[in-house]
Order: structure tokens, then C-alpha cells, then sequence
């Protein structure tokens, strides 16, 4: 049985509170970092109760369920898709999804351009680096970072507003405080070759946000210390 709201409202206030202890043991604004609701594998009630609470997104890993949960959705609520896109679905997210984490090849990049043309929109995005270089998780090289950043800013219908990594699974936590402060000096880096501001890190989620906020995080995407354990997809 899925969680009531009031259950909800306390974890998401918990969240909050471990959020704004990271960014004051950090010396940071708490305002400087957002909480992405991670709605995968939940009832459309998941992303009610995070615009309910006042949380401006949330975010899905795959394009169909997020775009099923949309229409069944009455709240006014940007949806995120921070999961694997495959290119015979970069279509259906440029036209369903408000922005897209997970860009992380110029031939995706292509296909999310045109697409969202032909909807006439632009398309905010995060480029997607592998930068714990986990051979188990998607994204790009560090080393392919600079190319892919230049083919995305020459597309006109994208926009491109940082970017995203996930952790490699560690028992050691300075695996992934190695690898979000990798992120933040590469967006460091090439903001300051590209003039491109990159603001959002979108990094960090229910078991090392506190480690990404330290490493510069603007945005930790939090499903399970939100709803609980996700029920299996069917």
C-alpha cells in the first residue's frame, strides 16, 4: 500500500532538514540546493503529494511510465527524466518531459534537438558524465565532456543548464565524494572555456546527498527516503 500524504510530509520534511544540515556543514545556503522527488515505480498520487508539499518537480527513469503518470497528474509539477534515454524514445521526451538529465551522446543530442523543434520548444537539458567512470552506469567519458558540451550548445532548440552524474554502489564513501567533486571541477572547468554558465549539479541521492552538497550539488534527487521502497514495475 502506497504511503499517505501526512507519512509524506514527514519524511519529505526529515529530507529537508538532513539537506539543510549538509549545506550548513558545507557553509552553504540551503536555498542553493533543490529536492527532486523521484517518482519511478510509484502511483501518479507520488508526484500530487510532491506539488502538494510545494516541491517544483519530479523526476522519472523511464519515458512511458513517466508519460502515463503525466496524464493521470492534475498538479502543476515539472517532470524530469533522469533515467537512460534510448534514441527511438528521445521523441516522445522532448515532447512529454519539461527537462531531460540524462543526455549523454551527440546522436541523442541530434534527436532531442529536431524533436523538440518540431513541438516548438525549447529543451532544457543536463549533460550526463560518468564521472565515477563506473563501467555500470550511463553517461559520458570525462575526456568526451568538452565535445559534448559544444555539439549541445550549438543546438538551437536545447538549452543546456548543467550537469548530472550518479555514483558508482561503494561501501566507501570517498568513492562518491571522489566522484561529485570530479563533476563540479569538470563543470568548473568547462564553464569557465565555454562562458556557458552549467549552474545545476545535479548530483547526489537518498544515501550520499550529503556528500554531494559538500562537493557543490544544486539538486539531489531523493525517491526512497520520500515514498519508501519502491514497488516492482509490472
Amino acid at each position: 500500500m502506497f504511503i499517505t500524504y501526512e507519512e509524506f510530509c514527514r519524511r519529505a520534511d526529515v529530507v529537508r532538514a538532513d539537506i539543510a544540515a549538509a549545506c550548513g556543514a558545507a557553509d552553504r545556503d540551503p536555498q542553493e540546493v533543490g529536492l527532486l522527488a523521484v517518482t519511478k515505480n510509484h502511483p501518479a498520487a507520488a508526484a500530487e503529494y510532491a506539488a502538494r508539499y510545494g516541491l517544483p518537480a519530479v523526476g522519472e527513469n523511464r519515458v512511458q511510465e513517466g508519460v502515463d503518470k503525466r496524464a493521470q497528474t492534475t498538479a502543476e509539477v515539472r517532470w524530469e527524466l533522469i533515467g537512460h534515454l534510448q534514441s527511438n524514445k528521445a521523441k516522445l521526451a522532448a515532447a512529454h518531459f519539461d527537462r531531460v538529465q540524462s543526455v549523454d551522446s551527440e546522436k541523442l543530442l541530434l534527436l532531442l534537438d529536431r524533436s523538440a523543434g518540431e513541438v516548438g520548444k525549447i529543451l532544457p537539458v543536463l549533460l550526463q558524465i560518468n564521472a565515477g567512470r563506473d563501467p555500470a552506469k550511463f553517461g559520458a567519458e570525462l575526456e568526451d565532456a568538452p565535445r559534448l558540451l559544444d555539439a549541445a550548445l550549438a543546438r538551437s532548440h536545447l538549452r543546456v543548464e548543467g550537469l548530472m552524474t550518479i555514483a558508482p554502489l561503494s561501501d566507501d564513501s570517498t568513492v562518491a565524494t571522489r566522484t561529485f567533486t570530479t563533476l563540479r571541477e569538470l563543470r568548473d572547468r568547462l564553464a569557465g572555456e565555454t562562458g556557458a554558465p552549467l549552474r545545476e549539479l545535479s548530483m547526489g541521492m537518498s544515501g550520499d546527498f550529503a556528500a554531494a552538497i559538500a562537493a557543490g550539488s544544486t539538486l539531489v534527487r531523493v525517491g526512497t527516503a520520500l515514498y519508501g521502497a519502491r514497488e516492482p514495475a509490472a
